[in-house]
């Protein structure tokens, strides 16, 4: 019970919950928002106990109603997701934290120049699993995996933004765990973190109701840029710090 009622905890669970109610708006965002804030606190809980809750959240939006999928899409980054989880886990058991958080980021940002400025990222087979295979790796080493496939998916429909990518996140934290528990890199105190911010990552999403339904294509499309942005300034920055 000390476990559950730890303070530190319970103060990360208020940055879940914020980070829940940016993604339960505009598709992706808990782990942008938790990650920086986990690493600088209790980086030994990175990144299983993040995956395991951010499992609860992709659950919550689909038996919500969030269920226009791209499936067809979705497949092709899952199916690349898949082949390039090894080799995220392998990053995790062997490379030093700071330097996958700092390739995640510098990628991410890479990926925001190139759509705004160079590259008109669609939604096709190519680019859905490029962004899949990208996040094999980091979404399993740095629990950072949104970005990728969201920015692939950021001219389509919000409904269809939201339902693809939560999804995609619910089939994908079972792959990362998956691999991280046959890896070895998981344990009992990961687990209980995880399920200790559960209850946060439903107070998130419950608050973010009022805000889906007044917010408009156009703004969840700048909030997706956005987010990536500052998802490459929160890992670049926690790897230099």
């Amino acid at each position: 019970m000390t476990e559950l009622l730890d303070p530190t905890l319970l103060a990360l669970g208020v940055v879940v919950a914020i980070g829940a109610m940016v993604q339960s708006t505009i598709g992706f965002g808990i782990a942008v928002v938790a990650a920086p804030f986990v690493v600088m606190v209790r980086p030994d809980l990175m990144p299983a106990s993040l995956i395991v809750c951010v499992f609860f959240l992709p659950l919550l939006q689909l038996l919500g109603g969030a269920r226009e999928i791209a499936w067809r899409h979705l497949r092709w980054a899952l199916g690349a997701r898949v082949l390039a989880t090894p080799l995220g886990v392998a990053l995790v058991a062997l490379a030093p934290a700071d330097a996958i958080a700092l390739t995640v980021g510098v990628l991410i940002l890479v990926t925001v120049a190139a759509s705004v400025w160079a590259v008109d990222i669609r939604l096709d087979r190519r680019n859905s699993a490029l962004a899949g295979a990208i996040t094999g790796v980091s979404g399993t080493a740095a629990s950072i995996g949104g970005p990728f496939f969201a920015l692939v998916l950021r001219h389509e429909r919000p409904e269809l933004l939201r339902g693809t990518l939560a999804a995609f996140f619910l089939a994908g934290t079972v792959i990362g765990m998956t691999g991280l528990a046959i890896g070895r890199q998981v344990d009992r105190e990961d687990l209980l973190a995880g399920l200790v911010w559960a209850p946060f990552v439903l107070v998130g999403h419950l608050l973010a109701g009022p805000v889906r339904r007044r917010i408009r294509p156009e703004a969840v499309r700048r909030g997706v840029l956005v987010f990536c942005v500052i998802a490459s300034i929160g890992v670049i920055s926690r790897a230099l710090i």
